[in-house]
């Protein structure tokens, strides 16, 4: 994780690369730090430069290249299940427990927001699991798409509610198929 200094001062002391690329999902924006992916996006359905917009705001003092060699080996990486990437969180403190509670939801399961909560040991702070979840900018592999409402509907998705469902599909066939 980046320290929350980082966080604080909304990125201004690094550099973002970006770029686009196919995903099994459509549209994919990538976004990375020296160190790690920062952020993924989805734009099928609010467009490249929306999602960009999105993305770039949250960190609108940083830096921001397209095109990077370690980001195309992250991507490549990403959506062809080939390899790894290194994760660069930047997120408040809380935000971070979160996200790193999604992290140990395997692949083809789901939990609920109560469930998290009560996991990083904040079992009345569901609201707030809730909006950490909704604000996690690493998409897909940052599983915050695993976490449904506590009476098994699927809530909301940052990206839409079409790439909700294809990321679970997509797990679940995977998980069935034994991969």
């Amino acid at each position: 994780a980046m320290s929350p200094g980082t966080y604080a001062n909304r990125g201004a002391d690094i550099t973002i690369y970006y770029d686009w690329y196919d995903s099994p999902f459509g549209d994919a924006l990538v976004m990375g730090t020296q160190t790690g992916v920062c952020g993924i996006a989805f734009a099928d359905e609010t467009g490249r430069e929306a999602a960009f917009a999105d993305m770039a705001g949250r960190w609108d003092r940083a830096t921001f290249v397209q095109g990077n060699e370690q980001l195309e080996r992250w991507a490549t990486a990403i959506f062809d299940q080939k390899g790894s990437a290194q994760l660069a969180l930047i997120g408040a403190p809380f935000q971070i427990k979160v996200w790193e509670a999604l992290l140990n939801i395997p692949s083809g399961y789901v939990t609920t927001y109560s469930d998290i909560a009560h996991r990083i040991g904040s079992p009345r702070a569901v609201r707030a699991v809730g909006t950490a979840v909704g604000r996690n900018p690493i998409s897909w592999l940052i599983p915050c798409h695993r976490a449904l409402r506590k009476d098994g509907t699927l809530g909301g998705y940052h990206w839409g509610l079409t790439i909700k469902r294809s990321l679970l599909a997509y797990e679940t066939a995977r998980l069935e198929a034994g991969e």
